[in-house]
């Protein structure tokens, strides 16, 4: 017991150690920050969490895979051993029930077919000397079969062995399926965060990810203690096993039953061998009494009759009990209950003890790159919010400008043919049109479209570039080359060419 507490100890220190490291390496993180604005440095710090997040995802899958087979193990052996427990107790319930129905028989039944027979053979001597015989030889039975083990004790407590074992059984295969499917989910969702870049769900499974590495630690602790009580038992079990029954059973009877070698004298060999004559004597006196006292005494028939069916039965108990007390049967049971104990079920608990640990450094490692995935989370969105709404290169500034201007405000180029068959309909807004020169006009006009076009009218259904890339303002910082390779970019162009531009 004491090395056990000590071995739960270990496992506590080791979880100290791995939660100090991790505290050490995010006190780190936070405190001794450095420039990464360079674009090297990015990729290097990106690429390092998604290796790590990969690593982290390995080893998580590979650990729910040891995980299930170590548990499936360990629930095989455990099952071995309550089959065993169970086929057992009902050997020894067979022997306690073969042993009571004889001596009941014996005491109620054969008595008083022997007294009823002693009244109608009272005038002849030599046949109640006979039955006065029989009635010893039935006491020499009753004696012997007495004088067996009393195998209530030790059937009670295998049963409570057994129902209690695979109470628990069940309740630790359950917890650890729930262990398993928990660690998958948890690192399949930090996964799907990293991908997203959610900072929620990376909180979230931040938190997770400490309670799963505790809870991996404590299991951790409890499969090797487990692993290395049973492993102590699998060294001298047949030790153990007499140690615990000597207050049930003797012990030539538990060594009979564990060795089970034919050198071995077995113990029971002497009474069955009483019960086995005394029968055969009883057996011969009632087959002569039928053919003499019967045509004698023919009232006597029915009894004796029923006297012979009775040894009968007591013989068929006697080569039912012959073969349960024998020591093979037992025995098989016992190797069976050894083999799921000391090799399934340690072999699964050993399993068991490695998903831990790997689930431990899986979560550790994923505890590492949620922290960095945050800080680049957060450059990005600095990144962001450093550039200037008013910029056009902005696609956010762009999609702002489309979203929100209203149609009434907004003042174009539309096309010539367009708005000519249109101006009597038109309100034209109250602001001036523009006084540049006509070259600088048909300029325009040849840029966007090649058809001539005026600036100041409502767009009529149509869509059209930010009306800020045409006012007065941007016509003298964007030239029409910028400004019609602008118009050819995509929103990923846009922001990369708006970057190196304000550069």
């Amino acid at each position: 017991m004491p090395s056990l507490i000590f071995l739960g100890c270990v496992a506590a220190a080791g979880l100290g150690v791995n939660l100090l490291c991790l505290a050490i390496y995010l006190s780190c993180l936070c405190c001794c920050r450095k420039d990464e604005e360079e674009e090297e440095s990015k990729k290097s710090n990106s690429c390092c969490v998604t290796w790590a997040a990969v690593a982290a995802g390995l080893i998580c899958c590979v650990a729910v895979g040891v995980g299930f087979y170590g548990n499936s193990e360990t629930n095989d052996g455990v099952y071995q051993l309550t089959y065993s427990l169970y086929n057992a107790n009902h050997t020894l319930a067979g022997v306690d029930s073969l042993v009571t129905g004889t001596v009941g028989g014996m005491q109620s039944g054969l008595n008083e077919h022997l007294s009823r027979l002693g009244e109608i053979f009272a005038a002849r001597g030599d046949f109640v000397q006979t039955l006065q015989f029989m009635q010893q030889m039935s006491d020499n039975i009753i004696k012997q079969l007495l004088g067996l083990p009393d195998w209530e004790k030790a059937k009670v407590d295998l049963a409570a062995i057994a129902d209690q074992t695979a109470y628990v059984e069940y309740y630790r295969w359950l917890t650890y399926l729930l262990i398993l499917i928990l660690d998958l989910v948890i690192c399949l969702a930090a996964c799907l965060g990293l991908a997203k870049q959610s900072r929620w769900l990376l909180t979230t499974m931040m938190i997770c990810g400490v309670l799963t590495l505790i809870l991996s630690w404590a299991s951790l602790g409890a499969d090797v203690a487990t692993a290395v009580g049973t492993s102590d038992f699998c060294v001298a079990p047949d030790k153990f096993l007499m140690n615990q029954t000597k207050d049930i059973i003797s012990s030539d009877i538990v060594h009979y039953y564990l060795y089970c070698s034919q050198t071995l004298p077995n113990p029971f060999q002497q009474s069955l061998t009483v019960f086995q004559r005394s029968l055969t004597t009883m057996q011969i006196q009632i087959q002569g009494l039928l053919q003499f006292a019967v045509p004698l005494f023919p009232t006597a028939e029915r009894d004796l009759l029923s006297v012979q069916h009775l040894l009968n039965n007591s013989e068929a108990s006697l080569h039912q009990l012959t073969a349960l007390l024998d020591c093979r049967g037992l025995n098989k049971d016992y190797l069976d209950a050894l083999i799921g104990v000391c090799y399934d079920g340690v072999e699964g608990l050993l399993y068991l003890c490695l998903f831990s640990l790997l689930a431990a450094c899986a979560f550790s490692v994923m505890l590492c790159a949620i922290p960095r995935a945050w800080r680049q989370i957060a450059n990005r969105d600095r990144d962001y919010d450093d550039i200037d709404d008013g910029d056009p290169f902005n696609p956010q500034s762009r999609r702002m400008t489309s979203h929100h201007s209203h149609p009434g405000n907004m003042h174009s180029f539309c096309s010539y043919s367009s708005s000519m068959g249109s101006q009597t309909s038109l309100h034209l807004p109250t602001q001036a049109v523009t006084n540049a020169p006509l070259s600088e006009y048909m300029n325009q006009s040849a840029l966007f479209g090649g058809n001539p076009r005026h600036e100041n009218v409502p767009l009529i259904g149509r869509e059209s570039p930010p009306p800020s890339l045409y006012s007065q303002p941007y016509r003298n910082r964007y030239s029409p080359t910028m400004r019609a390779t602008y118009l050819s970019m995509t929103e990923d162009q846009i922001r990369h060419f708006g970057e190196d531009f304000r550069a």
